[in-house]
């Protein structure tokens, strides 16, 4: 589900003003200053004042908070349970009975405008198919994408991304690179391990590098 104009939802603790924006000005006030009420887009504030008032609204219904992950919740009812997953106005759910979805659906309908979008294909790069013998997640479509992005489309493929007893040192005398491109092959390799564990070795000793490639 996606909740409309999520961050307007949540009144603000600290005192913000804001200036008249430009073509809307007051003549008989130019110079006067709006105080906001609610958060707005593009207020640092915004999205720790949505997670604050979504968190306090599913904790007051018996949902309790993931140790490791705050932005996931969930609640046991009876052998059944159901989980939320939330990326800031996007919330992913799914529970082990289809009456619970249908609950959560009601009670979030009370409380914020949402609008559902259905049945989970794709999300944050994550290929999702869910079907009679199971529930499967792929990145493909995003491997493609960092191929393309980083013109290796058309490298020479290998079964094995790399041996186990490879070591690297540092090359100071080599050719040095560009630090950002590196550093951003690396970060998206590392999000393509979720799906790809088999890589996990070889990105990780491609990442010490980071600071100075060569």
């Amino acid at each position: 589900m996606d909740v409309k104009c999520a961050f307007l939802n949540r009144f603000l603790q600290e005192e913000v003003c804001v200036e008249q924006p430009p073509g809307f000005e007051n003549l008989n006030l130019p110079y006067h200053v709006f105080k906001l009420q609610k958060a707005l887009y593009g207020l640092k504030q915004a999205s720790r004042a949505w997670y604050e008032r979504l968190s306090k609204f599913l904790l007051e219904h018996n949902f309790r908070r993931g140790q490791n992950d705050k932005t996931l919740f969930i609640k046991n009812k009876g052998e059944d349970f159901i989980i939320i997953q939330v990326d800031v106005d996007d919330i992913i759910f799914g529970a082990t009975n289809d009456s619970i979805c249908k609950e959560l659906s009601n009670l979030m309908s009370k409380e914020f405008e949402i609008s559902e979008v259905g049945e989970l294909t794709f999300f944050l790069g994550l290929q999702i198919k869910q079907l009679n013998d199971g529930t499967f997640v792929s990145q493909s479509k995003y491997m493609n994408e960092l191929l393309k992005k980083f013109k290796m489309h058309e490298a020479k493929h290998a079964s094995t991304p790399m041996a186990p007893s490879t070591k690297l040192d540092q090359d100071l005398n080599g050719k040095p690179i560009n630090d950002k491109t590196y550093r951003g092959m690396i970060g998206s390799l590392l999000y393509l391990t979720a799906s790809c564990p088999d890589i996990m070795f070889s990105v990780c000793l491609c990442a010490r590098f980071q600071s100075s490639p060569k």
